[in-house]
């Protein structure tokens, strides 16, 4: 009930600001329930006239303490298939400290998984080009590729070199 009120102030408040010719950005919950992600966009678009929906994450669960970035992930997936049109990442240490340089590229790689998974619901040209494109190379063996085409292809390579050093330690 206090979400949907919230959503009612705000949308007031943005139609208040677009009379004054001031541009509007929703900004949404960061904990909403994994059954409840798409209810919420819809609810945003109906009361704040489809304004653009910024989300914090939303994370779809607290027990993540620690993975809180991929607990984002996962609402921020669902969120950008069902029309939400920024995605703010979360760090993995959210809520237990303050973020290092390492948590904020783990929480914005995990953001970027989230927005292409999105974008590939919502038949986004680009990224259905980049998922084609990575997949033929995954097919084809085509290993430098692969890490080319990945979201970060600075851990694929510490993947990739691990698995090789591993195994010809064991030569």
């Amino acid at each position: 009930q206090a979400q949907i009120a919230e959503l009612k102030i705000l949308g007031s408040l943005a139609k208040r600001a677009r009379e004054k010719g001031v541009q509007v950005m929703i900004e949404g919950p960061g904990h909403v329930p994994l059954d409840q992600v798409g209810k919420n966009i819809a609810l945003e678009k109906k009361y704040c006239a489809k304004a653009p929906f910024y989300v914090l994450g939303p994370l779809v669960t607290d027990v993540g303490a620690g993975y809180d970035h991929i607990t984002s992930a996962i609402g921020g997936a669902i969120a950008a298939s069902c029309g939400a049109d920024f995605l703010c990442y979360v760090t993995p240490g959210e809520h237990l400290r303050h973020p290092t340089a390492s948590d904020v590229r783990a929480g914005v790689i995990a953001c970027r998984i989230a927005a292409h998974a999105g974008d590939l619901v919502k038949r986004r040209k680009k990224a259905i080009c980049w998922d084609r494109d990575i997949s033929i190379a995954r097919k084809n063996r085509d290993w430098q590729k692969q890490i080319m085409l990945s979201v970060d292809p600075d851990r694929a390579i510490e993947i990739s070199l691990s698995q090789q050093i591993a195994f010809f330690l064991r030569l």
